[in-house]
């Protein structure tokens, strides 16, 4: 079996880690697994030193027609070059970009669901004139949407990979880690890594710790650096916002960070609470594979991800989620509990194993013909 994967690259975020998961899980299977970006970048990177077959078609822009051209003539020459038994475009963009030259190569289009689909913006209005025989969908949440797009095309919710992030820090390693990052052996860290968005929940996330100002030992890390220049001017807020609550001392913004698995070892709770419904969310996933608790809101993917044998759910206010807080900073036994269950439920939902297993049926159902 052979499949081509379409995504554009330029950015790091769930797809890319997809990606990633997808080429380092797929290795030593039978099947081959091969890459198309647009752009160069960390994600190109990290697929080449997997040992991925990667084609780069060239930096597409929709503002400049004559790349979008080019990057075309890119993909039908592999096509042409290359036989797969079927063609998955990540996301609208690609689906836009790129499925007309899968239809006209005549080779199987899959589109895979990263996002909830409104059909109002301009990839999903262009997305629509290119109807896959397959869409994956990657939540319940994100199926429910898919309508507004593909209201006849045949789908399946296939939850995204997500690798066990390894074996636990040693108690140096893990005391060396927290050292570094200014939290004392006796404070519980509570960790958010995650794009700098405003959906994803940091503002909410300061709002609910400046109520907890006056209760003592507890730390926040936040991971993730921004990507754009309104990403930028968002992280400045928040560090003023941070200020101005008082917790300039007990919050640290870290950038972008290569080792969160290790830095979610190094913590004692998740908290990523969203404001807007989150497709699916492989940042919870991986706080449960580091047996976290994880606490969020109770919107979109999550829902799918979190139960009461792994985390709490909050509505998105800040005394909500100020409570749940506070009672997990004050109770180890609640955190030991609760992060006791997140790795068997991590593995039942997003076992790369299971999901390679589970692509490769899609694509033989779609396939013009048999795969031995």
């Amino acid at each position: 079996m052979r499949v081509l994967h379409v995504s554009s690259g330029n950015l790091y975020g769930g797809v890319e880690t997809l990606l990633r998961t997808l080429a380092l899980s797929s290795a030593g299977r039978e099947g081959v697994h091969a890459f198309a970006l647009c752009f160069e970048g960390r994600i190109a990177e990290e697929l080449r030193a997997a040992g991925a077959p990667l084609t780069l078609l060239g930096p597409a822009k929709v503002s400049r027609p004559w790349r979008v051209w080019e990057a075309r003539r890119s993909l039908m020459a592999l096509l042409q070059r290359e036989a797969f038994d079927a063609v998955v475009c990540h996301a609208a963009w690609p689906q836009a970009l790129f499925g007309p030259v899968v239809r006209t190569a005549g080779v199987p289009l899959i589109f895979f669901q990263h996002d909830a689909l409104s059909g109002a913006h301009w990839a999903e209005r262009w997305a629509r004139v290119t109807v896959p025989d397959l869409a994956l969908c990657n939540s319940r949440y994100t199926a429910s949407t898919l309508r507004s797009v593909y209201p006849r095309t045949p789908w399946r919710v296939l939850h995204p990979p997500v690798r066990d992030g390894g074996p636990g820090l040693t108690a140096s390693e893990r005391a060396s880690l927290r050292g570094e990052l200014g939290a004392d052996p006796s404070e519980v860290v509570i960790v958010h890594a995650s794009r700098m968005q405003e959906w994803k929940g940091q503002r909410l996330l300061l709002e609910a710790l400046g109520r907890l100002r006056q209760v003592p030992n507890w730390k926040a890390w936040f991971a993730g650096g921004a990507q754009r220049p309104e990403e930028v001017s968002y992280e400045e807020g928040l560090k003023a916002q941070a200020s101005a609550l008082g917790l300039g001392g007990r919050v640290r913004f870290l950038g972008q960070r290569s080792d969160v698995p290790r830095l979610l070892r190094a913590a004692e709770v998740h908290c990523q609470p969203n404001t807007g419904p989150e497709p699916f969310g492989l940042a919870f996933v991986e706080a449960l594979y580091a047996g976290l608790p994880v606490v969020t809101t109770a919107l979109g993917g999550p829902l799918e991800i979190v139960d009461a044998s792994c985390g709490v759910l909050v509505p998105p206010k800040p005394e909500a989620l100020a409570v749940a807080l506070r009672e997990l900073v004050e109770d180890e036994s609640a955190r030991r509990r609760l992060g006791g269950g997140g790795p068997a439920r991590a593995k039942a939902l997003s076992s790369p194993a299971v999901f390679l297993d589970a692509l490769e049926d899609a694509v033989r159902s779609v396939a013009r013909e048999p795969i031995a």
